[in-house]
């Protein structure tokens, strides 16, 4: 589990193809602090395994399930990512629950300046619209965010230039996809709600 909170940028520093996946080696520094074989660290918002560490990087294997879900596809070496460990009992929680099971890809529509803040339109699937209410919470690329309007396939955040300066969040120009992990909540109401709920 993860809170959305970022805690550093890290690249992308080898890609190694596999038989239906990749395996990525990441350039890091104060995630690895305390990181051990086998632990979860959030890349652009998706749970992964650290199966080698180093240094001064780690290395994940991912599956076809999650380059389907995910637009990982897009990451290059040399591509910057949002890098955060799981959460430890006790630890202060700033953002919100976030599995880091990408429940699909946004595409960036458009960024807007509004004073110090930036505002962000971002379109997804009407799927994903259903489990989004205003001034719930979002996270894009493993960045927890509140959302501002939500329309039909799109919503709305608002970026604080904390977040602008310490997430990859405005390197995502307009077209750019993203990782969007809806808040749980929502889809376990639905299910417990559903009249086909056993």
């Amino acid at each position: 589990m993860f809170s959305g909170i970022i805690e550093e940028l890290g690249h992308i520093q080898a890609i190694t193809p596999l038989p239906e996946g990749f395996r990525f080696t990441i350039r890091a520094s104060k995630v690895l602090g305390k990181t051990k074989l086998g632990d979860s660290i959030a890349v652009e918002g998706i749970c992964l395994t650290v199966t080698k560490k180093s240094w001064f990087s780690f290395t994940v294997d991912v599956m076809k399930e999650t380059i389907d879900r995910s637009a990982l596809t897009d990451w290059q070496v040399g591509t910057k990512v949002n890098l955060e460990r799981a959460l430890r009992m006790g630890d202060r929680n700033g953002g919100h629950q976030v599995s880091g099971h990408v429940d699909g890809v946004g595409v960036i529509l458009s960024h807007t300046d509004e004073g110090i803040a930036t505002r962000i339109m971002v379109q997804v699937p009407e799927t994903l619209t259903r489990y989004m209410i205003e001034k719930g919470s979002i996270a894009i690329d493993g960045i927890s965010l509140t959302l501002t309007k939500v329309l039909k396939d799109r919503f709305e955040v608002w970026i604080i230039p904390h977040t602008k300066k310490h997430t990859t969040l405005m390197h995502k120009t307009v077209g750019k996809k993203v990782n969007i992990e809806v808040d749980m909540i929502g889809k376990y109401i639905e299910k417990w709600t559903s009249p086909h709920h056993e």
